[in-house]
């Protein structure tokens, strides 16, 4: 199956009111860290432009809702920032795209984690790093009140689903951002190891307000 974007991405951004961007948030997953490697990706993007100051990836807190007091706090969004986010980062960034009126991309995101990630409760092992975390019910309960959020205006975010993703059933998530601009990617899989492929095309669509070229 070819990528495809779809009504609301970015040929429909060109009827939106344009907001260009500031800074790009990249809001890693469950169990993930700054380290990851999409993270990466992008971090470099800004970084060999000159422009490293205008990339920012927190670490976020395991519990949802302090995650999300973390991220308001920290990070003093406005609609002139935009929001990366991948699999429960994906929920977060969208969360607070509503809250804020952000540009938000949605990588692989979670559309039922307090289902999915139900039968992590226990003890958890961090991925990029030694440390390991304890994952409570009430942090289930938590996701359900976030995965609620309804989408308030399609045209402001951009779904990439991966149709390999082994977590996430990407026509799940497709309904879910029904009439959000959508980029399906062939095969891959839930970390998104094609993502170098589609780089351009988040901060295209992130509308990143970037200095005009030196001659």
């Amino acid at each position: 199956m070819p990528a495809a974007t779809g009504p609301g991405g970015l040929a429909g951004a060109r009827h939106q009111h344009r907001i260009d961007a500031r800074r790009l948030i990249y809001l890693h997953g469950f169990r993930s860290s700054p380290a990851s490697f999409k993270a990466g990706l992008l971090r470099n993007w800004f970084e060999q432009r000159g422009l490293g100051g205008r990339f920012v990836c927190p670490q976020i807190p395991v519990a949802p809702r302090e995650a999300i007091r973390t991220l308001e706090r920290d990070l003093r969004l406005t609609a002139h920032d935009a929001l990366v986010g991948s699999s429960l980062g994906g929920l977060y960034a969208h969360c607070l795209a509503e809250a804020h009126g952000c540009r938000a991309v949605l990588l692989n995101p979670a559309v039922h984690p307090s289902r999915d990630l139900a039968r992590f409760i226990g003890t958890v092992q961090a991925w990029h790093s030694e440390t390991s975390f304890d994952w409570r019910s009430d942090d289930v309960e938590a996701l359900r009140e976030l995965e609620s959020i309804p989408v308030s205006n399609p045209a402001r975010y951009l779904l990439v689903a991966a149709t390999g993703d082994e977590v996430i059933d990407w026509r799940t998530m497709t309904a879910r951002y029904a009439g959000c601009g959508h980029i399906i990617v062939d095969g891959s899989n839930h970390a998104l190891d094609l993502f170098e492929n589609y780089l351009e095309r988040v901060i295209r669509f992130a509308q990143l307000a970037l200095p005009a070229p030196s001659d």
